[in-house]
């Protein structure tokens, strides 16, 4: 069982974000206006998958905290933090929420494929577990790495987000093995971690940018099937 963003791939920086967005919806900021506004969409955390907000304003607290259990609470909690930064054009707003659904906007990381394949071949089941509130499948498919996935466990469609043991319970019935049969792989202690509670083994990888991190993936090799895991 495999984590999504941080783990497998890694969402584009928010300098890119917010270019992407700009173009798409015809805006132009000078340079310093730029910049600020980098600051304050990364303050905020108001990139999917990007760095936490520093501070979630506590009208926005539950919300937050609910956020991947369905798509609209998604969306309503990442565009009221979009707005926290700043950002008060209604179409730059939606421009950046719908940029971080495309496949363009994540990269794998250098030993994803590899890893995946490897694990395929030898006849290893893989399940992407991942806290979310849209369909990643199409970034998969567009990197090519869909036909080594055998299941997805997403919240929004589970309607159990992690460290909920219910939505690793999901993915262990999909994947016809029992939890402690299996090795959950992520980059969160608290969410990732929940997987133990159903005495699955777990193992832990560094959200490092893609670069940074190009054999991150590779040490689930010799975990597999091992009392280290």
């Amino acid at each position: 069982m495999f984590d999504f963003s941080g783990t497998l791939l890694r969402i584009e920086c928010v300098a890119h974000w917010l270019d992407a967005g700009l173009a798409e919806a015809g805006i132009r900021l000078s340079g310093d206006e730029f910049a600020h506004t980098v600051e304050r969409l990364t303050y905020h955390g108001a990139l999917p998958g990007g760095p936490a907000p520093r501070k979630v304003p506590a009208r926005l607290k539950k919300l937050w905290e609910e956020r991947d259990l369905d798509a609209e609470r998604h969306r309503a909690a990442y565009t009221a933090l979009i707005r926290e930064a700043g950002v008060t054009d209604r179409a730059l707003a939606q421009a950046l929420y719908a940029r971080h659904m495309v496949p363009e906007a994540w990269h794998p990381y250098p030993d994803t494929a590899r890893t995946l394949g490897e694990l395929s071949r030898a006849g290893v089941a893989v399940a992407v577990v991942s806290n979310i509130g849209w369909d990643l499948r199409p970034v998969f498919r567009a990197h090519g790495l869909d036909e080594w996935v055998d299941v997805y466990a997403l919240s929004y469609e589970v309607g159990a987000q992690k460290p909920d043991p219910a939505i690793f319970r999901f993915a262990c019935e999909r994947l016809g093995l029992a939890p402690a049969e299996t090795l959950m792989v992520g980059d969160d202690r608290r969410a990732d971690g929940g997987a133990e509670a159903l005495g699955a083994h777990v193992h832990f990888v560094d959200h490092l940018p893609v670069d940074r991190r190009p054999h991150g993936l590779l040490p689930v090799f010799g975990l597999l099937g091992g009392d280290g895991a």
